[in-house]
């Protein structure tokens, strides 16, 4: 994927400023956003926010997991299966992360369990342009309402594919309910069941990266950033790429087409640069 991004980069002659770290955006003089760096402080009248959700993992707290004396990882940190050789694994999580690298891990792992808070719904057949189509529309949905986003593997499924109907069948895929409490030796359920693990494997997902945007009050009393295509309704000066429907290749290259148009709209044709560095 780095190979791609870079590729694309090189092709296209897109000139990337790195590394710079956004610590804030807020409002500025003129009616311009101020976008603080690490590079200095920019002016801008239109600002793209596309960080997508990599930058934060997300980790559930359960009672006992300080005590914990393995290893606890998320799936942010995973570089291969042959780390887990010989050990115990409790991979939590039943999303794409979650099963891929339990069926990668079990055949070096000295055992597996997996286990998540809702029963995985395995897709069949086809998933073509209208049932993707059809998926990113309900994520939309939910950001429109101020909702956070949900991601869109949560809405399509998981697909049934060769491998995943082997793993079914050898019981790699074999799902337990989520456990109540983490113990020093391992996990443990309410009815007395204990599982003894020497890692526990966090495939618990991500959450936006939008916390540069804080200062600009975009959140509605939802919990989320209400959306439009991708234009922040509150500030429409604000597009956030990455974000809920467009947080996957299937949403993606519509969501940067629709950014760029709307702040096109916005700053109308032959005005001012639509930024400087200021400081």
């Amino acid at each position: 994927m780095a190979g791609y991004f870079a590729d694309y980069e090189r092709r296209f002659g897109i000139r990337v400023h790195r590394p710079v770290d956004v610590s804030a955006v807020r409002e500025g003089p003129g009616g311009r956003l101020r976008v603080e760096t690490s590079a200095g402080v920019l002016l801008t009248r239109a600002l793209i926010s596309a960080t997508g959700t990599w930058d934060r993992p997300f980790l559930p707290h359960y009672p006992g997991q300080e005590a914990f004396r393995g290893r606890q990882l998320h799936t942010a940190g995973y570089t291969g299966p042959r780390e887990f050789a010989g050990l115990r694994v409790v991979v939590v999580g039943g999303g794409a992360s979650g099963t891929q690298h339990l069926m990668e891990i079990a055949p070096y792992a000295a055992s597996t369990t997996w286990v998540t808070r809702t029963p995985p719904v395995f897709r069949e057949g086809p998933f073509g342009q209208e049932q993707g189509r059809a998926a990113v529309a309900l994520v939309e949905e939910r950001v429109r309402r101020g909702l956070p986003p949900r991601s869109v593997v949560s809405v399509t499924g998981l697909p049934l594919t060769d491998a995943v109907r082997r793993a079914l069948a050898e019981g790699v895929l074999d799902r337990q309910p989520m456990f109540d409490r983490v113990t020093p030796e391992g996990v443990a359920w309410d009815g007395g069941r204990q599982v003894e693990a020497d890692v526990i494997l966090w495939a618990t997902g991500f959450r936006p990266a939008v916390g540069h945007l804080a200062p600009l009050g975009l959140r509605e009393a939802g919990g989320g950033i209400r959306v439009e295509r991708t234009r922040a309704v509150r500030d429409p000066r604000v597009h956030l790429v990455g974000y809920g429907p467009s947080a996957s290749t299937i949403g993606a290259n519509r969501a940067g087409r629709d950014a760029v148009n709307d702040i096109r709209r916005l700053l109308g044709a032959g005005h001012e640069p639509a930024g400087e560095l200021v400081a």
